[in-house]
């Protein structure tokens, strides 16, 4: 492929599992350093020209005061990941990245505008995330690298093709089936009775819900009384609904992007990545952060560490041998 690429980063997403997944250790900002790590494997990885990251508003909800039981059963944030996401906001401007928090919205709506704005402008996009919802945005020029665990090289770049090996129903279905299922992560709960099994036989057999809900006649002709009966459930379909709106993203936010110089637009600044890279303690990363993001290739920083017993002075770090770049189709190849 040689459209440029936009990679959209779901900024809360990668804060929250860098935060529990190294919450252990004593550093203060370790949530934010993972989120850097995460960048610059992303990048080489997809080799983008531009580069927008979003984040939840983090005062103010409209799906919350809208539907109340959004979210409901989550306590408050612990103090440190409410400083580490401020943080991360703050360390990604400075970076240059481009970043949006848009008021009242959440990151969601960030990468799904940023996948409409490069479908607007004869783009790819590339959401990186941990959230499943970001599947229903899949289509001809989006895919989603979702991240799980081992991190961005060991997670699949989802594609129209490979969702429906997954689950059985294709992108544009998707809202539909996960409006079913339910998502109890958000306290959003589904139909009852109607898991990701009999959500996507429906879907393959209706096409969509509403048809389902529609034609209860056939679905108890060809899927038997009992789920025609959940579906008929007083409840069933205003669930349905619900959840529908909930998981449906804002893709009209003004993204302060361009895709070939200033905000956002990859290279960029050798200096500033290097400074930002040392003072977040990531010293073993600076040359590779620097090769990334900038395309500057810049003398290992990495101070000497001997092993024990070894004289200092005898002793040197081993050096890697450098990797070629990968070639540009890499970036859309299923993993």
């Amino acid at each position: 492929m040689t459209e440029p690429v936009v990679l959209a980063i779901d900024g809360n997403s990668l804060v929250h599992r860098s935060f529990h997944a190294q919450a252990r250790t004593a550093q203060p900002a370790w949530a934010v350093r993972g989120l850097l790590t995460q960048l610059v494997a992303a990048v080489d990885r997809i080799r983008p020209a531009a580069v927008v990251i979003g984040f939840d508003d983090p005062d103010r909800s409209l799906r919350r005061e809208r539907w109340p039981e959004y979210k409901a059963h989550r306590g408050d944030k612990l103090e440190t990941l409410v400083e580490q996401l401020a943080q991360a906001v703050d360390v990604m401007r400075e970076l240059g990245v481009a970043v949006l928090v848009p008021d009242g919205l959440e990151a969601d709506d960030v990468v799904a505008s940023a996948a409409r704005f490069a479908r607007d402008a004869a783009a790819q996009c590339v959401i990186v995330t941990s959230d499943r919802d970001a599947f229903a945005l899949i289509d001809e020029t989006t895919r989603v690298l979702r991240i799980i665990n081992g991190g961005v090289d060991a997670s699949p770049l989802m594609t129209a093709e490979r969702l429906v090996m997954l689950l059985g129903v294709q992108p544009w279905q998707y809202r539909d089936y996960a409006a079913m299922r339910g998502d109890p992560s958000d306290n959003l709960v589904g139909v009852h009775g109607i898991g990701p099994r009999n959500g996507a036989r429906l879907l393959a057999e209706f096409g969509s819900a509403e048809a389902a809900f529609d034609d209860l006649d056939r679905v108890r002709e060809h899927f038997g009384a009992g789920l025609a009966a959940r579906l008929a459930h007083a409840d069933a379909r205003t669930a349905w609904q619900r959840n529908c709106e909930v998981m449906t993203a804002r893709d009209d936010l003004e993204l302060d992007l361009n895709m070939r110089s200033g905000c956002g637009a990859l290279s960029l600044d050798a200096r500033t990545v290097g400074r930002i890279f040392r003072q977040q303690g990531l010293i073993w990363s600076v040359a590779e952060a620097v090769r990334v993001l900038a395309d500057v290739d810049v003398e290992d920083e990495r101070p000497p560490r001997p092993a024990p017993g070894w004289p200092v002075e005898t002793w040197s770090p081993p050096r890697l041998p450098r990797l070629e770049p990968k070639p540009e189709s890499h970036q859309l190849a299923l993993f």
